[in-house]
């Protein structure tokens, strides 16, 4: 496993298709699908280098606010519980060992009820392009990254009240779309340089011969 700066392993990624350090191929067409976050590396270094987290969210948050986008919630999460934490140790509001175990008990609880929400998230639009299905009363969602287009048929097919998520199709761009693609490789690879939110289309599944 190979742990590096996320944004120059995208660049490098689309124009090619191997690892940096050992050129084996990660995937043929869609590298990009089989990279991801190394989260004890990343909290590892924000430990040993002072300041790093504060700025690094910073950065994101004007980033965001410079395109006029909504920032993420997992970025106004962490920036949330890391002023707290700032906080309560400059005011000594608790001792060393009291602190370590309250943090473990809220850190486990937190990962317990989170259902994702720290994740990147993704605003879609799911429209019927199809008269033999109705449309979502509430056909704008938000929803995390990691979600596949499985989760949306099941959602639809739930909402639609329908006996299998299977007799659905959902489309990017008139294109079918693999049920085991996240929606992050969808917005990567077919959504890249338009704006939020991400237009989906759904209509019952064409058996093709």
């Amino acid at each position: 496993l190979l742990s590096v700066c996320r944004s120059c392993l995208v660049k490098y990624l689309e124009e090619n298709n191997t690892c940096p350090t050992c050129r084996i191929v990660i995937h043929q067409s869609h590298p990009l699908q089989y990279i991801g976050h190394d989260r004890t590396m990343q909290d590892i270094v924000y430990k040993l280098v002072p300041g790093l987290q504060e700025a690094e969210m910073k950065k994101q948050r004007e980033f965001y606010h410079k395109l006029g986008m909504e920032v993420p919630g997992d970025i106004k999460g962490e920036t949330c519980s890391t002023k707290q934490h700032l906080d309560s140790h400059r005011n000594g509001e608790t001792k060393p060992d009291e602190n370590a175990n309250k943090e473990t008990s809220e850190e486990k609880q937190e990962e317990d009820n989170d259902y994702h929400r720290s994740d990147e998230q993704v605003s879609i639009c799911l429209e019927c392009n199809s008269s033999k299905l109705r449309g979502l009363k509430r056909k704008w969602i938000r929803c995390s990254a990691q979600a596949t287009v499985l989760h949306l048929k099941k959602f639809i097919a739930k909402k639609l009240n329908l006996s299998s998520f299977n007799e659905l199709d959902i489309l990017c761009n008139e294109e079918i779309l693999g049920k085991d693609h996240t929606l992050k490789f969808v917005v990567v690879t077919r959504w890249r340089f338009k704006k939020a939110p991400l237009l989906l289309h759904y209509r019952p599944k064409m058996d093709l011969l």
